[in-house]
């Protein structure tokens, strides 16, 4: 398995995506459509932490999992920039230069993105 060398990242496989704060892997993030598709549901873990109903009805709470602040900081902007995409119906690509541009902008320029499978970021 080939091993993403430094201590940040974000690393995608489908809607899913894990993020890497000094070389520990926090994850999987996700998102599923609510059973009567009228919200998306955010998931932590196979575990909801947060719901999107509309633009002036949205929450998250990752408290419970005991995060660190980085790693719940871009795993927001992240989730809500797939969220935006969707939503907007946007090509993967420009999603993620939107998303590039915002955590730069944040402060989080040494998250690199990284495509993958199963595979971790660390060993």
């Amino acid at each position: 398995m080939e091993v993403l060398r430094g201590t940040h990242g974000i690393r995608f496989d489908g809607t899913r995506f894990w993020v890497l704060h000094r070389r520990r892997e926090f994850g999987p993030f996700d998102y599923e459509w609510s059973k009567d598709f009228s919200g998306v549901e955010f998931m932590y873990r196979d575990q909801k932490f947060g719901e999107y109903c509309s633009a002036e009805e949205i929450f998250a709470d990752l408290k419970q999992f005991s995060l660190p602040m980085r790693v719940v900081e871009v795993a927001c902007l992240t989730m809500g920039m797939i969220l935006y995409g969707v939503l907007n119906g946007l090509p993967e690509a420009i999603w993620k230069e939107q998303l590039r541009k915002r955590l730069d902008e944040s402060g989080f320029q040494r998250f690199g993105f990284r495509e993958e499978g199963p595979g971790r970021l660390t060993g």
